[in-house]
């Protein structure tokens, strides 16, 4: 029997899913899984269908059109998402939407378009195509039913399978096609600033603009500079009247890496070819940990792995933590298996992501690297998935739902008896804990160097420091270390993770520290171009001459942040060529790949940055490692802090000596006695870990025990301390009630109290028992105070399994 309603998900925080009504022309494309437009609230969206049955169509809308022959999602794909919305306690819709790229989604428009013109059929038919012939033969379904004033949409499902009209849906904008990006080149070097003052006179913001591009390379997109920098596009064509800069264009590359193989190995380690023959040894469904240290060949081991998977017509999923690593990961996986490699990350146009997706979907492809969300990626007979650098915490979504795409691989692996492989040098803890239900594999050395390399904390509380260095911490050890291997011509990484010029800006006479107005947070200075940033809502103001408090002209910088290891590592070693890597210098697209593909050709002498490059990048030539100040995230006031500075010292540490010249690492630090820092220096993960979950027995934290985290927020103060309180008590409630084994910790004021004007308080809901903690999740995201109220003066949000209570 024909099916005459369906239930639909759509992308808004809606509980549940709406109902509509099948029309018979539809009823052979409407099923599970596929897209529809549907009319939503005046205009149109697109939707996906959960279910067709039986149920009384009085009242119910129609569906306008289902513009794919066949399902989207398959059905595994769609009980993923049903698994991410209940376990995440999200609305199905959300949950669907992170599992498709936003090309697919959005409000829609349906488009009829006159195909055979003068048709002469008889009754509302012809109604229809007399009004598409004055509207010029083509107009949208909405505009056809309000001119004739009744429903359309039947009629025009009739003509479109007689061939009298062609119906398809106009999705939201995808932005330009791919083609080619303006940019702005230098054409003449001013060295000096006597030069600079010379050419630019009072001219601040053309040469405030000279010195962005200047620092990006000499080649930057214009549409980086107007809309990341701010530069007004007179300012910039003032540059090129001065003939200093000349406008030009480059390749947007719709596929950027089609080019890009590098081949595999052809010889193993023994203990490569035994960890491949274990991962081989792997039932369906089943997980391995490939423990190996940095440098050990685990990238090679995963595509050894996934080659007979492929050969036997079967897909594989890779996932990296983020698009840093992407480039070298792609060129690897595209030795192996060529051109059935799809990418799918952040980094691509909307546009873009929807035809990799179509290609997996097809089959057309069959391998797909990727970021976070490539975990929802369509790929058809999936065999595998690999979860590399797994402790990674860029994997958790930021938004709802607020997955962690480590777990919802392990989910998508059992639902396709698929085999899951996660890599890392130093394991998160949650998965080091469960070492014993999964197939530990170990790489104990390193494939290229005979060992690891030497780490030597320098305790910046006594060590001598270099007098000229001003507020960057720059010991003689590490000062001497970086001029030995740059005079030898070898590579130096220098790891800072804090962006911008200098931490905050301080008076020294009234002590007034500038704050963003809409976070508290203290604003970040920037030399490139001169503002005061928050690196939280994106507030950007003019660096003041005076304190706006008591008038001090002078102010001084508090902090170091990579703009100003910058400018010293520019005096220090003039010769050198320089490369700085964070955020501001990498928002561009595919301007990593640019930076690490510039550093692995040796036209780089130093790249420093953020921990961004402290993740998988493979150099031989790198031979020593420094980290200015190993302090950064050690203090912060989250359970994770050890885990997270432990891990990130060590991958960073891992970067150095990969080659037969070997390596060494200087760690900069005032706390040389932490056991995270030691154990880091003696490259000891199994020891710390041991500490570490030892340590968070009591109080008890994860693993031990499971958490969410409850985050109230509001534009009013008062009123979110008010409503946290409702909602912890409302919570302690439905714990008694039903005597769940849970407590509820808070609230309290979130350490990070203010994000983009709204004020945040939060408490945490604790349990040694992860099932309740889910049950109590999902009711309480219907029906707790202030819980689905979007747009309310107060809002809830539920965040299982966080990685950060910050």
């Amino acid at each position: 029997m024909t099916p005459l309603v369906c239930s639909v998900a759509l992308p808004l925080p809606s509980p549940h899913p709406y109902r509509y009504r099948i029309p018979t022309a539809l009823a052979d494309r409407v099923r599970r899984g596929a897209r529809v437009v549907v009319p939503v609230r005046g205009g149109e969206m697109v939707g996906i269908v959960l279910e067709c049955g039986d149920g009384s169509v009085e009242g119910l809308k129609p569906v306008y059109a289902a513009p794919d022959a066949e399902p989207l999602l398959r059905q595994p794909l769609l009980a993923l998402a049903q698994w991410v919305a209940r376990y995440y306690a999200a609305p199905i819709g959300l949950a669907l939407r992170a599992a498709l790229p936003a090309a697919l989604w959005g409000r829609s428009r349906l488009v009829a378009e006159l195909r055979v013109p003068r048709a002469t059929p008889g009754g509302a038919s012809r109604e229809v195509i007399a009004a598409l012939e004055r509207a010029g033969g083509r107009t949208t379904g909405a505009t056809l039913a309000k001119k004739l004033r009744r429903p359309v949409w039947d009629t025009l499902q009739r003509l479109a399978r007689a061939g009298v009209v062609a119906l398809e849906v106009e999705p939201p904008d995808l932005g330009p096609a791919a083609g080619r990006a303006r940019t702005l080149t230098l054409t003449r070097s001013l060295p000096s600033l006597l030069e600079r003052d010379r050419v630019f006179g009072r001219a601040a913001r053309q040469r405030a603009a000279y010195e962005a591009i200047d620092g990006l390379g000499g080649e930057v997109e214009l549409a980086h500079l107007t809309g990341q920098l701010g530069f007004a596009p007179a300012v910039l064509r003032a540059l090129v009247e001065r003939g200093v800069a000349r406008y030009g264009e480059r390749q947007a590359l719709r596929d950027p890496f089609r080019d890009v193989a590098v081949a595999s190995p052809a010889d193993l380690t023994e203990a490569q070819r035994d960890a491949v023959r274990a991962l081989h040894g792997l039932g369906a469904g089943e997980t391995a940990l490939l423990f190996g240290v940095t440098g050990s060949g685990k990238t090679v081991v995963y595509l050894e792995a996934l080659r007979d998977e492929v050969a036997q017509g079967r897909g594989a999923i890779v996932l990296v933590p983020e698009i840093a690593l992407t480039p070298q990961t792609v060129a690897r996986v595209r030795g192996v298996f060529g051109d059935s490699v799809s990418v799918l990350h952040s980094g691509l146009s909307d546009g873009e992501r929807a035809d990799a997706w179509r290609a997996l979907a097809s089959g057309r492809r069959r391998v797909v690297v990727g970021a976070r969300s490539a975990v929802f990626a369509p790929v058809a007979n999936l065999g595998a998935i690999v979860v590399d650098e797994e402790h990674d915490a860029s994997y958790k979504h930021g938004e709802v739902p607020r997955y962690h795409a480590r777990d919802v691989a392990a989910r998508r692996a059992h639902l396709e008896e698929a085999r899951l492989i996660l890599g890392s040098a130093t394991p998160s803890l949650d998965v080091w804990a469960v070492r014993d239900r999964v197939r530990l594999v170990r790489l104990p050395e390193r494939v290229s160097a005979p060992r690891l390399p030497a780490v030597q904390l320098v305790d910046l509380r006594t060590a001598p420091r270099v007098a000229e260095s001003g507020p960057v911490p720059w010991s003689q050890a590490l000062d001497a270390a970086v001029a030995e291997r740059l005079a030898r011509g070898e590579q130096v990484m220098l790891l800072l993770n804090r962006r911008g010029f200098a931490h905050y800006l301080q008076c020294p006479s009234c002590g007034l520290v500038p704050e963003c107005p809409s976070c508290s947070i203290a604003l970040t200075v920037h030399q490139t171009p001169p503002a005061l940033r928050c690196h939280y809502c994106g507030h950007r103001e003019p660096v003041p001459a005076r304190c706006g408090q008591c008038g001090q002209a002078t102010q001084r910088m508090r902090g170091v942040g990579t703009q100003t290891l910058e400018r010293w590592l520019a005096e220090r070693f003039p010769r050198a060529r320089l490369a700085r890597m964070d955020a501001d210098t990498t928002s561009t697209k595919w301007s990593h790949r640019h930076l690490l593909d510039a550093f692995g050709r040796h036209e780089l002498d130093l790249l420093f940055g953020t921990q961004m490059i402290a993740k998988g990048l493979d150099f031989p030539e790198v031979t020593l490692v420094g980290v200015v100040d190993a302090d950064t995230g050690l203090h912060v006031p989250d359970f994770r802090a050890a885990e997270r500075t432990f891990q990130l010292v060590a991958q960073v540490a891992g970067r150095a000596g990969r080659g037969p010249r070997g390596g060494e690492v200087l760690v900069q630090t005032r706390s040389p006695e932490h056991p995270a820092l030691r154990a880091a220096a003696a490259h000891d993960y199994e020891g710390f870990a041991a500490r570490e979950l030892e340590s968070r027995r009591s109080p008890p934290y994860p693993p031990h025990v499971a958490l969410a985290n409850v985050v109230i927020s509001g534009t009013r103060e008062q009123a979110v301390a008010r409503g946290a309180a409702e909602a912890a008590q409302w919570l302690r409630g439905l714990v008694e009630a039903r005597r769940a084994p849970v407590e509820v910790v808070g609230p309290a004021p979130a350490p990070l109290a203010r994000i983009k004007q709204r004020w945040r308080w939060h408490l945490v809901l604790r349990s040694p028992d992860r099932r309740w903690v889910g049950r109590l999740l999902r009711y309480a995201a219907r029906r707790a105070p202030h819980a689905g109220r979007g747009g309310g003066p107060v809002r809830v949000v539920f965040d299982r399994d966080p990685v950060s209570l910050l």
